[in-house]
């Protein structure tokens, strides 16, 4: 089925219902914003733009998908794709290839494909996964200690090597803000799971960095101040070269979103009982949230696995939950814009390394460890080639060989059967 899950859950839709949709989208916008921020200026972008991808994308994504709690908006698993597409195309090549990539969902939605991403093998998913944890973590090392770097390199090993250069202009100031920032989030998911620690670390770390005058950097001394409305629907200037150009682009960027929003909605329903999703759907929700986003100068969209855990853990029943949640950033953005150019660079970092940690799901890597050893070299391959050489020849050459090995297993030889003596 490709119906949008809310036209099910509005038939019996409550007040009661709505009371735990809005507390939910309530408390997720609060994780989700600093997070957006984060990601966006991760991914080479600005503050402002990756709030609208959360609002923008996170609307759409609740509104016409396939799942009853998936959250939508800017993920880390894109932050890797969103640099090189920033750097060798410009921010208004993201903004085309995003636009492409949501005609292509689209297309694959109502072709009914969504079921086939089922296929991709699971070791080439955790080894890109644990590849993009890697780079992520090492892109915030310049922020957590406070390092001078004027354009830091894209390539990985380039990327170690500035680093090291610039050890000289270590700042006490950022590491104590990064460290302290990280200890409030990791101890507060402990002892307080349902409390939005993450927005409340980073206002602590922010805070006194604000209080004492620390020389840390902030959103507002790099990036100026964050605008307090939504800009206007626009798209850049698209010539045949240019679609040419980015297509390669457009197709990983499509193949991420759909990957990751159906990881994320079969998580859910593994989280609630009685909860099916509509993969075709919810393919075409991504489709159109990209879209979407791109018209506003947004960022790719998918379905974010954290976020759509937190919603559920914190109450949300139905998509009107990621609709508040997107209703909610709009509000902050509206009225308290001026306070998000106080977050401090440290703490971001702090929680986008606490982002990269979980997407590597440590507590699957034993598991790795005595998987088949096809898996096993499947996903150290992946892992490399996404770490070293490019995200696109990860995943085709990883998948390329998870469908040869799968089809050498099922070409097999059976085994010699005697039949037995009677």
């Amino acid at each position: 089925m490709r119906h949008p899950k809310i036209l099910t859950t509005i038939r019996t839709y409550s007040w009661s219902l709505f009371r735990a949709d809005a507390l939910a989208g309530m408390t997720v916008a609060m994780i989700a914003l600093p997070l957006s921020i984060a990601i966006a200026i991760a991914s080479g972008g600005t503050p402002a733009q990756g709030l609208v991808t959360a609002i923008i994308g996170g609307f759409f994504v609740s509104l016409l998908g396939g799942s009853r709690v998936q959250i939508g908006g800017p993920t880390g698993a894109f932050i890797v794709v969103v640099f090189g597409i920033i750097a060798e195309h410009g921010y208004d090549g993201l903004v085309i290839a995003t636009f492409m990539a949501g005609l292509i969902l689209v297309l694959a939605g109502y072709l009914r494909i969504g079921r086939l991403i089922a296929y991709v093998p699971e070791a080439v998913v955790n080894g890109f996964t644990i590849g993009i944890a890697i780079i992520i973590a090492t892109s915030q090392m310049k922020d957590f200690f406070g390092l001078s770097i004027e354009n830091p390199p894209a390539d990985f090993y380039d990327k170690l090597l500035a680093l090291w250069d610039a050890k000289g202009s270590f700042n006490y100031f950022a590491v104590f803000v990064a460290l302290l920032s990280l200890l409030l989030i990791i101890g507060l998911r402990r002892m307080a799971p349902r409390f939005p620690g993450l927005i409340f670390a980073v206002a602590i770390g922010s805070g006194l960095v604000v209080v004492a005058d620390m020389p840390v950097d902030t959103i507002a001394s790099r990036f100026g101040a964050l605008p307090n409305h939504l800009p206007m629907p626009h798209l850049p200037e698209i010539t045949l070269d240019r679609l040419i150009e980015l297509l390669p682009s457009a197709l990983i960027i499509a193949f991420l979103a759909a990957i990751e929003s159906l990881l994320s909605a079969l998580v859910a329903d593994r989280m609630m009982e009685n909860s099916q999703h509509r993969p075709n759907a919810e393919v075409l929700a991504q489709g159109f949230a990209n879209i979407s986003s791109s018209l506003f100068g947004g960022m790719p969209v998918t379905g974010a696995i954290a976020r759509t855990a937190t919603n559920i853990k914190a109450g949300g029943k139905t998509p009107v939950a990621g609709i508040m949640h997107a209703v909610f950033i709009l509000l902050v953005v509206m009225i308290a814009a001026p306070l998000a150019g106080y977050l401090a660079m440290p703490a971001l970092a702090a929680l986008l390394l606490i982002t990269a940690w979980n997407m590597s799901e440590p507590h699957k890597w034993r598991g790795y460890m005595t998987a088949p050893v096809a898996d096993r070299l499947l996903l150290l391959i992946t892992l490399l080639l996404t770490v070293f050489v490019d995200l696109t020849v990860a995943i085709g050459v990883g998948v390329s060989i998870g469908l040869a090995l799968k089809l050498y297993m099922l070409r097999l030889p059976p085994e010699k059967w005697d039949a037995p003596k009677r």
